[in-house]
């Protein structure tokens, strides 16, 4: 009960309390600063009446504040600020708090396997104390803090964008050669003196505005090594534009520094030097945009949001509040604000906090995703569980836990509901839907005749393109040393002929006949081969159709060789599609299944039907327009010059377009299939079973 609790420990001797600058409603604000572990936590006027009567039993100290001031105060205020200062520790230790803190000091600490389970997401380690050297740096650098020395960077930046902007392609291709051996440790280079004058421009503005960094160090974020600058003791300023202007320093330090590496490269010839500038430029850019900004992850970004607002503790004043909106939202519980807010600035916080447990979840699982894929299967494996559990579900389950414990405070009524919410989607889950299958997609006339030369030849005439009857003839050829060897060979069977009638009016000459058949039948065999060559100039069609894709540059007299397409001849009247499924979908097309093909820019799809399930995976890709690196979405690995297999497991799909395109040109696209009705849950356990089976080898 209320007064026979035992008073609160008083506070630890070597604490500090400064005044900081006042709250947004005018209040007054006060920072305690713990020196052992240099945090500072901000406290408002009921906090401080408190510590003003520290210690003593919460009910009097709550009647002397609300005797003596315009506050009025409960005790449970004051119990709980109480519980606040012990679960950071600023109480001075007594008995068996005091017993707990040896014991948790002689513990071995990183020397254990569990310190390193709980911490190998983020570790510091602080490496310098660099007090005294930005000290005797910061007269040197402050030209650069000046009007005019900003007002200088800001130019030498807006111009080396211009530059680059004018070699635009010369840059991009620049940044394409960065993917090689040699351009990634160069960009590692970059990355390390980035990252450097990124945490020297922290630390830097944080000195000049009479800050003290307490240490520099390298933080290991999934054990990847990342430098950061202790500038907590920042808060101890009064303005949020100053500590606005630490924040920022970093991001503007890297910026800065792509810009005027930017205007060097554009100014550089062709060599080494131009090419770090390349480095240093893309690092700034691309890492500073792309990490640092995001005020989803305790970086730059959320530092700088947190001071633009002057809104402290963002990412846990605002989980807070959207627990508390989910409590009452979903349990119907009577569950107060964490502290006073208007109706607008509550929205903001809970759709913040919402965006931020959702950027975390993805960034978690990719993480997740890493550590299993860096390092070996089975430390991979207790690493990726360690990830899940920690830092996934275990707040799930801190939530769910105060859920079932205060279960009571529900209405009978919001319990019905809430079950037949549960009810009703597991029903969801667990019933088969039928649904979509989407795959990459070709289509094409069912019959099709690639017209080429047969052999090096020259074009003699090609017809226009258009409606053809079978056996009309498309295109006719000529090869000059073809007709030689062909008058050639006549003439020697001709001459051989003679030879052999005039050997049998002669004695001897029976011998002589036999040799000289046996040659005039090879001229023979010569002729008959020279003429089914000729023949093959002559390119007829194999059926009825269209006659298109005639190559406008080719005219009579012109050379072609065997792989020079001439044109094709297509049937008009049916089509087929050739889709690529992956393996985890094709159990679920079946011959007959109904499907839309919708080819590449078009807005309508055309109906189509499944003819044909392949058993087996797809080997050799046939149509290189599907292939990634000719615009579709098919990634490939070549197993030969003229050959590209696949990456992922792919079965290709025949279906049976009801209508032609209306350019009678094979088009690639995307082909949606109604696929077999499936439970949402049993996908889900089938693919977790795969996942388990594939890689449950060691």
């Amino acid at each position: 009960m209320i007064g026979t609790a035992p008073a609160p420990s008083p506070l630890r001797e070597d604490l500090r309390l400064h005044e900081a600058a006042p709250d947004r409603d005018g209040a007054p604000v006060w920072s305690i600063q713990d020196p052992v572990t240099n945090r500072f936590y901000r406290i408002g006027w009921l906090e401080f009446e408190c510590l003003l009567r520290w210690p003593g039993d919460p009910r009097r100290i709550a009647e002397d504040i609300s005797a003596n001031t315009a506050l009025y105060v409960l005790p449970e205020q004051v119990e709980a600020f109480a519980t606040f200062l012990a679960r950071h520790n600023l109480l001075r230790a007594e008995g068996e708090r005091l017993r707990q803190l040896v014991a948790q000091a002689s513990q071995p600490g990183w020397r254990h396997w569990r310190w390193w389970l709980h911490h190998y997401l983020f570790v510091r380690v602080p490496l310098v104390r660099p007090e005294r050297w930005l000290a005797a740096l910061l007269p040197w650098m402050r030209p650069l803090f000046s009007p005019l020395g900003l007002g200088l960077l800001l130019a030498i930046v807006v111009l080396g964008l211009a530059l680059v902007a004018r070699q635009w392609d010369v840059f991009k291709a620049g940044v394409v050669d960065i993917l090689t051996p040699a351009g990634i440790l160069g960009f590692l280079a970059a990355l390390a003196v980035s990252k450097t004058l990124h945490e020297l421009g922290h630390a830097l503005v944080a000195t000049h505005l009479g800050v003290r960094v307490a240490h520099m160090g390298v933080a290991f974020v999934v054990l990847w090594p990342m430098l950061y600058t202790d500038t907590s003791e920042s808060w101890r300023l009064r303005s949020s534009r100053q500590r606005l202007a630490i924040s920022v320093a970093g991001l503007a330090t890297e910026l800065t520094l792509a810009g005027v590496a930017a205007f060097a490269w554009a100014l550089l010839d062709d060599g080494p030097a131009r090419q770090a500038m390349l480095y240093l430029a893309t690092t700034g850019w691309v890492l500073s945009l792309a990490l640092n900004i995001s005020p989803f992850m305790r970086f730059d970004g959320y530092f700088i949001l947190s001071d633009l607002l002057d809104f402290p503790n963002l990412h846990e004043r605002s989980g807070a509040m959207a627990r508390a909106w989910l409590r009452r939202t979903l349990l119907g519980w009577r569950e107060p604000d964490p502290e006073p807010v208007t109706p607008r600035v509550r929205r903001a916080l809970v759709g913040f906090a919402f965006a931020t447990w959702l950027y975390r979840l993805l960034v978690f699982l990719a993480i997740a995703v890493a550590v299993y894929l860096f390092f070996f299967k089975v430390l991979g494996i207790v690493l990726f569980a360690v990830e899940v559990l920690w830092f996934l579900l275990w707040p799930i389950w801190s939530e769910v836990s105060v859920w079932q414990r205060r279960w009571s405070e529900t209405r009978p009524a919001r319990r019905r509901g809430l079950y037949l919410c549960g009810l009703v989607a597991l029903l969801l889950l667990a019933l088969p839907w039928r649904s979509a299958i989407d795959a990459p997609a070709m289509a094409h006339s069912d019959r099709q005749q690639f017209v080429f030369a047969p052999f090096a030849a020259r074009v003699m005439e090609i017809s226009a393109p258009g409606q053809i009857h079978a056996s009309q003839s498309l295109a006719q050829f000529e090869a000059p040393d073809l007709r030689a060897q062909s008058l050639r060979s006549e003439v020697a069977a001709q001459s051989l002929d003679r030879q052999l009638g005039g050997l049998i009016a002669e004695q001897d000459g029976h011998e002589r006949s036999q040799a000289t058949a046996e040659r005039l039948r090879e001229q023979i065999a010569s002729v008959r081969a020279v003429a089914a060559e000729t023949a093959r100039l002559q390119v007829t069609a194999e059926f009825a159709g269209t006659w298109l894709d005639i190559d406008p540059l080719l005219r009579a007299g012109s050379w072609v060789g065997p792989q020079t397409p001439i044109g094709v001849v297509i049937d008009p009247s049916h089509w087929m599609v050739e889709a690529y499924v992956e393996q985890r979908d094709v159990h679920r097309v079946a011959p007959g299944a109904t499907a839309s093909f919708r080819p590449d820019g078009a807005w309508i799809g055309l109906s189509a039907r499944v003819v044909e399930v392949d058993s087996v995976r797809a080997g050799r890709l046939p149509h290189a327009m599907l292939d990634t690196r000719h615009g579709g979405s098919i990634p490939t690995h070549e197993t030969n010059r003229d050959s590209a297999v696949a990456t992922p497991a792919l079965y290709r799909v025949r279906l049976e377009l009801q209508a032609p395109p209306d350019n009678l040109r094979q088009v690639r696209g995307r082909v949606v299939i109604d696929g077999e009705r499936q439970s949402l849950l049993l996908k889900a356990f089938t693919q977790v079973a795969a996942v388990l089976v594939r890689e449950s080898g060691f």
